[in-house]
């Protein structure tokens, strides 16, 4: 049995194949690249506008992705007007890129408009239930063993309901 890393189909058979060099380099500094591709462009550092110029010159598609998921960041950002026209020239923009899972999130995005608009119209969101989703899930954790649902729901109801009853041998 061969050694497991050199391998042609694990990650590292990259290094050690016949590419080499350029290749295993290009792979290497776009790894530590991906702080700066996930951050939101205004709290980039220096260091990773940086990388990012890099990959502009170094990898077109990717930096392409980079722009597209920046501008619709942007979008949900702006007053409904200028997100409306962003919105339109994004779908515009990523319909005609090459990159399949922006022109896939383009359709996506057109099949629900109405309800996307109505979400930057009246600014609405969905983070506050998954907020409440989260705690519930806590609350569960914490009842894990309970033999029945009703503490379950005592413990939710005594989060949620806005309760606060004394506790026995304590000033209210």
């Amino acid at each position: 049995m061969g050694d497991r890393r050199s391998r042609p189909g694990s990650p590292r058979g990259l290094e050690r194949g016949p590419a080499g060099g350029q290749q295993t380099d290009l792979a290497r500094d776009l790894k530590g690249a991906r702080w700066a591709l996930w951050k939101g462009g205004e709290r980039i550092t220096a260091r990773q506008q940086a990388k990012l110029a890099w990959i502009e010159r170094t990898n077109r598609p990717l930096y392409q992705a980079y722009l597209l998921k920046e501008h619709l960041r942007l979008v949900f950002q702006l007053p409904f007007d200028a997100a409306l026209d962003l919105l339109e020239t994004w779908l515009g923009w990523a319909e005609s890129s090459a990159l399949q899972p922006f022109v896939d999130l383009a359709h996506s995005i057109d099949e629900h408009l109405e309800p996307i608009l109505n979400a930057l119209d009246h600014g609405l969101s969905n983070a506050r239930v998954e907020a409440l989703n989260t705690r519930i899930r806590l609350i569960t954790r914490r009842a894990y063993g309970f033999h029945s649902a009703t503490p379950l729901i005592g413990l939710a109801m005594l989060s949620f309901g806005g309760l606060n009853p004394a506790l026995p041998g304590r000033a209210a």
